[in-house]
């Protein structure tokens, strides 16, 4: 049995062991590395934040995405980068829901928001898309718009003028990097009061 073999027995034991998951975690972004680092990616990073903490891998090809389990919050989550591209995002989302009957507010999204500063965040429990293409996607094809979210600021467009699609596919500064290291800490401290029912309380503490 190669690496790659054992990798994978690992992860299906894992799951076998974790049971069902209660909640889905998803994290908003485009794959390939032509697209690291980049503000649309702001979701991804916030991924690879709860990877470190938790110790769990997102590396299971599974619903056209990307996928891992771990106990956060005392709750079993799956969570997940889907695959799909920005804009079709709710394809993975919709078919995670389905075999796992997870109802839509227990899909927790965190994704990147230009009308919030690098360094900011903001949690919601609803609400439209916003001009999120991702956020369309998930809205259109889960079942509506009450799912709770975590918004990381990625900055507004240097001026008016300026191409949007160029601005969320740019790359953070070295020193962006760094504000965006704290609000990624916060996201999983978020998250877990979120999943505990305590999203009351994740608004208040950093909204």
């Amino acid at each position: 049995m190669d690496i790659f073999e054992k990798l994978k027995k690992l992860s299906a034991e894992r799951e076998t062991a974790m049971g069902k998951p209660e909640y889905i975690i998803v994290g908003l972004g485009n794959p390939g590395v032509a697209y690291e680092n980049t503000r649309h990616n702001a979701g991804f990073l916030a991924v690879a934040a709860m990877e470190k903490k938790y110790g769990f891998t997102v590396n299971t090809h599974k619903f056209k995405a990307l996928v891992g389990r771990a106990v956060i919050g005392g709750k079993s989550c799956l969570v997940m980068k889907p695959e799909t591209f920005m804009n079709n995002s709710g394809e993975a989302v919709s078919d995670a829901m389905d075999f796992y009957d997870i109802p839509l507010e227990n899909v927790v999204v965190v994704y990147d928001d230009i009308s919030l500063d690098v360094g900011k965040m903001r949690i919601c429990r609803n609400g439209s898309a916003g001009g999120h293409n991702g956020i369309k996607s998930i809205i259109a094809l889960c079942g509506g718009q009450d799912f709770p979210r975590v918004k990381i600021g990625v900055g507004k467009k240097p001026h008016p003028d300026y191409n949007l699609a160029d601005w969320v596919l740019s790359r953070f500064t070295d020193e962006e990097m760094k504000k965006l290291s704290d609000v990624d800490k916060n996201t999983c401290e978020a998250v877990e009061l979120m999943v505990q029912g305590k999203i009351n309380e994740a608004m208040n503490k950093f909204n």
